[in-house]
């Protein structure tokens, strides 16, 4: 407050009781798996297909997850985190430009052996010496220029090679020499290597580094894609479980590509008799199942392989998340991605095709259905997480409920950081209201919730009532949002009643 001193106006500027809570994303996607090259356990935000071309090197018949990638893109995918997972024994290409110079591929992988490289050396000066890396498999090709033999200096080939996308300096390699003048160097026959194929180990590894646990580094993920290591292969229930309990510590969503033995509708009511998420997660105090944070589409697909242009058969979490993406984009989270909206593109059939009895006997036990409609073509007909079986009678039996909690959970969270530290008093709780109010009061505008007035559509409660000095004294500010989830309309009754002929 400003001491006054003369007579007059004095001008006091205030702050604002108003935080703007701002919703966060609903459908960045995250991807595990193996790739033909790019970095290892260094998680990589995309954009679109050809940013996963640029990085991660396209399609690669023994990556599952290239293919996985490319269907989410192809179903309206617009947000990817790509973890690229080896074995133990991939390696890179290595070249030796000679005086004791040695590079290395910048990743792991046979896509090395694409890579040549030219020393050109400076004729005024013996301490400078040039550099051309071309990879050409792509024609990527990066130059650098007066390299110098000065490991101090910022120009020196450690420094200089810090940018590249295609190489760095090979461990034990002299860093003062100047390599006599070649063209078209190629790597060390042999030496480049994508390794063994990937197991469960590699994606999710026993140390909690790498793999899945990458994603920790990230900053939001909402849905997590895990291809299996190979073509028609499963992942272990271990791998599920923690991908799953990862899911609910980053309040994301687990889409589970159904076991490949479930070739028939007989097969897949058969194995949802066991639980395939197992175990609870305790958050903030609260147990939660961690198959609530998952589900699962029967039957997988098949769909042309760009590779051979034969049909092949794949799993379906990547489309499936793409058209998740896609219908957030145009209807919101709180809208079921399913339906007759929720088109497989690219080509897609299903190799098991049911009828609606053989539809009726999957669904009550929490397992969605791909079917194929005259005209219409393959669809997204479900919207159950695992913990949808109706025996269950689970509150977070459907996937858009479920989704819409975390968006807000996550979104609140997010937003209400400018809390801590603040008095713990009224004037608090009042702007808390205010602001938390005025988020789900944006909600309920674009239709998130149900009930015809905002009083029965949410509440937010935040006052002495729900904060008695016992909870203030530990420093404790307990904020209550509550909402009324918008069911889908999952079964649709039309009553026909014949009137009698007027006389």
């Amino acid at each position: 407050m400003t001491t006054p001193t003369y007579p007059g106006v004095y001008v006091i500027e205030l702050p604002s009781s108003q935080h703007p809570i701002t919703g966060v994303s609903t459908s960045v996607t995250a991807f595990v798996g193996s790739a033909s090259q790019g970095p290892v356990n260094n998680p990589q935000t995309l954009f679109s297909w050809s940013d996963f071309v640029r990085t991660f090197g396209g399609l690669w018949a023994s990556s599952t997850m290239s293919y996985a990638v490319y269907q989410f893109f192809q179903n309206g995918g617009a947000t990817a985190v790509v973890v690229r997972v080896t074995a133990d024994d991939a390696k890179p290409a290595q070249l030796d430009l000679g005086s004791g110079v040695t590079l290395q591929a910048a990743n792991p992988g046979s896509w090395g052996n694409s890579l040549l490289a030219t020393v050109t050396n400076d004729p005024n000066n013996n301490k400078l010496w040039g550099l051309t890396i071309q990879n050409t498999a792509t024609g990527a090709a990066e130059q650098y220029y007066n390299i110098s033999t000065d490991t101090t200096s910022a120009s020196s080939l450690a420094n200089s090679l810090q940018p590249s996308l295609l190489v760095q300096v090979a461990a034990g390699s002299a860093l003062d020499q100047r390599p006599a003048p070649a063209a078209n160097i190629g790597p060390v026959s042999g030496s480049a290597s994508n390794g063994a194929a990937i197991q469960d180990a590699q994606i999710d590894p026993q140390s909690q580094t790498g793999g899945i646990f990458a994603l920790l580094a990230t900053d939001i993920f909402n849905i997590l894609c895990l291809p299996p290591p190979a073509m028609g292969g499963d992942l272990v229930q271990k791998t599920l479980d923690d991908a799953a309990q990862l899911c609910v510590q980053r309040r994301a969503m687990l889409i589970v590509d159904p076991p490949s033995d479930w070739t028939s509708v007989e097969a897949a009511a058969a194995g949802m008799a066991t639980p395939l998420i197992s175990g609870n997660t305790t958050v903030n105090g609260s147990s939660i199942a961690n198959a609530a944070n998952a589900a699962m589409y029967f039957p997988r697909i098949t769909a042309t392989d760009p590779l051979t242009g034969n049909p092949a058969s794949f799993v379906s979490c990547g489309a499936v998340a793409g058209i998740w993406a896609s219908t957030d984009s145009s209807r919101g989270v709180w809208k079921a991605p399913a339906g007759t909206n929720a088109t497989l593109a690219g080509g897609t059939s299903l190799p098991v095709l049911m009828t609606d009895d053989q539809n009726g006997q999957l669904n009550p036990l929490g397992l969605n259905c791909l079917r194929n409609f005259p005209i219409i073509g393959p669809v997204v007909w479900g919207a159950r997480t695992l913990r949808g079986a109706d025996a269950l009678e689970d509150q977070w039996k459907y996937i858009p409920i479920r989704r819409t909690a975390l968006y807000i959970e996550e979104s609140l969270r997010r937003g209400t950081q400018w809390v801590v530290f603040e008095p713990n008093a009224e004037p608090l709780w009042s702007s808390i209201r205010l602001n938390v109010g005025a988020f789900m009061a944006g909600l309920y505008r674009q239709g998130a919730f149900a009930g015809s007035t905002p009083d029965q559509a949410y509440l937010v409660k935040c006052d002495s009532e729900n904060n008695p000095p016992s909870q203030v004294q530990l420093g404790i500010v307990n904020i209550l949002v509550g909402f009324a989830p918008l069911y889908p309309a999952e079964f649709v009754f039309i009553s026909i009643e014949q009137l009698a002929g007027q006389s």
